[in-house]
């Protein structure tokens, strides 16, 4: 039976037709739907969101230790996240199969950087696989466990937003049941004292020995020959890109295990053609690899480093071919800049915040767009987390005066994820810090997934649910206040006391994700004749409200949901709800 499948849900059956026991991930796209795919379809597979993704890494890891093959998912910063356990886990190998998915982000589409998460396999001396369609997605996904276990090691998995995102056929195949691998103990091989894994790095060194003439002989890399002199050694999406560019012009090697990388297989490849051109989105990798093994390659020198590669840009840089002609079109098209939903509950909270002139150390999430105008409230984004941390170091740095104009912006989800800590940082180093944890009760950036502070599991399972009150007065913090972003009158004197605080704080701006189903917002709000047509709601950003061309405003019915925001901000009361 053949399915039409994306690359992420056939990663998911991938790992059901291997027999994976346990999938423990943290929602990051474009990895997301893995393991919610996992969590739809395969209820034999034990699934969870973990808190992030080094708790998810090591529930997987502890997992294969113990006799289950096992996988965890995440997008390429998460990879930095999960990084710690990763490298030891490379030293100390595995019992049952273990992968790692990847999912890296050519062209930022969700990302605040273009990391190429290769370079983590060669700095871990972790095998990783590369797959090119849906259909690889699932192969390789398989052959990752089979390798697991055959050399002792965790294997990466490496995506890309265009093979998660994609769809192709896939044939379905069932499932491979794997009993549990016994357990034995072995301080030796599991304990990673410097003794012992003084003992293992010379493992780990046979083992690349193996892998790297493995990668010389397996079918994971593929010579596909066309009688070109134009040879192309390429990988995931970017063979897709080639050979949609170029057809039967070249000749092309595709790596499918792209670290450690075949290097007698590349030079036999090289040696049978006057020119090469490696293609590969973001850094040199394959390429620095050819150089380093004194094969001349054509490379970034004319490819960009930069995002995404088309079959056009290949074109014109191999053949010299230019894009094919097309009609312009002669209408200038509007930009269509990203914005916060209409209802967002965190439209409120940076309303207020843009008012009171404060500084804003943001986090990551839907709530980073409160950085655009008009609102254009936040000062920094760094990573998960660090709005927290960051703003403490901004406060020691400044001084106590600074630190009445600052505050933390954070989401539920972000803050079980990597913001506990630092709030702990500010209540033991005696800061004074205001932290907003805005509560919105779901993941929402990544599509409205369970988290600890929810009540549920992954599988709308009931589950004992955080207390976010409870938590921060656990950790010290004794003025923590709940606040509701859209009662703009009253949070915005909650924020003018808190900061004015000199002990720590934390607002608790609660409101739920417009777009969750229990949301029931309706009827929309229309401007009346009171209007004096002073613009003041045009400042929320709200999508749904716009210029209407005489100098006033219109409400988009079709956009508006009712939330009633605008109307709590109109300093007339112009504005009312209608059903």
């Amino acid at each position: 039976m053949k399915k039409l499948l994306l690359g992420n849900a056939a990663v998911a059956r991938g790992a059901y037709e291997a027999g994976v026991r346990v999938v423990s991930s943290y929602p990051g796209t474009p990895s997301t739907e893995i393991t919610e795919e996992v969590a739809k379809n395969y209820p034999e597979i034990y699934c969870e969101w973990a808190p992030n993704e080094k708790v998810a890494g090591e529930v997987a890891i502890g997992a294969a230790i113990g006799g289950a093959r096992a996988m965890s998912c995440m997008k390429h910063v998460g990879l930095n996240v999960m990084a710690d356990p990763v490298f030891t886990m490379s030293y100390i190998g595995t019992n049952a199969g273990l992968v790692f998915c990847v999912a890296d982000d050519p062209g930022m589409h969700s990302s605040q950087n273009e990391q190429d998460s290769r370079h983590y396999a060669e700095a871990a001396k972790i095998m990783m696989l590369e797959p090119s369609d849906s259909e690889e997605c699932k192969e390789f996904t398989k052959k990752a466990f089979e390798l697991s276990e055959e050399y002792d090691t965790p294997v990466f998995l490496r995506l890309s937003t265009r093979i998660s995102h994609s769809q192709s056929m896939v044939e379905l195949k069932d499932r491979e049941e794997k009993e549990l691998l016994p357990y034995e103990k072995n301080i030796g091989k599991y304990v990673m004292m410097p003794g012992n894994a003084k003992k293992q790095h010379v493992v780990v060194e046979e083992r690349q020995r193996k892998l790297s003439e493995y990668a010389n002989t397996t079918e994971l890399n593929k010579v596909e020959e066309n009688g070109s002199k134009i040879g192309i050694i390429t990988a995931g999406i970017s063979y897709m890109y080639a050979r949609e560019a170029l057809g039967d012009k070249a000749d092309y090697l595709k790596l499918g295990m792209v670290y450690p990388l075949p290097e007698k297989l590349i030079k036999d490849f090289a040696a049978k053609h006057d020119k090469v051109y490696v293609i590969e989105e973001l850094d040199p990798f394959i390429e620095n690899f050819c150089k380093s093994a004194g094969v001349e390659v054509i490379g970034k020198g004319e490819f960009t480093l930069l995002g995404e590669y088309t079959p056009t840009m290949i074109k014109k840089v191999v053949l010299g071919e230019g894009a094919p002609e097309c009609s312009a079109i002669p209408e200038q098209i509007p930009v269509r800049p990203p914005v916060m939903c209409a209802g967002c509950p965190h439209r409120g909270t940076f309303y207020v915040l843009k008012k009171l002139g404060l500084v804003v150390s943001g986090d990551i999430g839907c709530y980073t767009l409160g950085a655009v105008a008009p609102l254009a409230s936040v000062d920094t984004t760094i990573c998960m987390g660090a709005s927290v941390s960051a703003a403490h170091g901004m406060a020691k740095a400044r001084g106590a005066e600074f630190n009445k104009k600052l505050v933390s912006v954070i989401g539920d989800s972000t803050f079980m994820h990597s913001g506990i800590t630092g709030l702990v940082d500010i209540v033991y180093n005696k800061g004074a810090n205001t932290v907003i944890i805005l509560d919105n009760s779901i993941t929402g950036m990544t599509g409205h997934q369970d988290n600890p502070t929810t009540g549920y599991t992954i599988r709308k399972e009931e589950t004992k649910q955080v207390n976010l009150i409870t938590l921060c007065k656990s950790i010290g913090v004794e003025r923590v206040v709940v606040a509701d972003p859209f009662d703009l009158q009253n949070f915005e004197a909650v924020v003018k006391a808190e900061v004015e605080a000199d002990e720590p704080s934390v607002i608790i701006a609660q409101r739920p994700c417009a777009l969750l189903k229990t949301v029931n917002y309706t009827g929309h709000c229309k401007i009346t004749d009171k209007c004096k047509k002073c613009k003041v709601c045009m400042r929320l950003g709200c999508p749904a409200i716009s210029e209407d061309g005489n100098g006033g405003v219109r409400i988009d019915t079709t956009q508006c949901n009712g939330c009633g925001l605008c109307i709590n901000v109109c300093p007339f009361g112009a504005i009312e709800k209608e059903d």
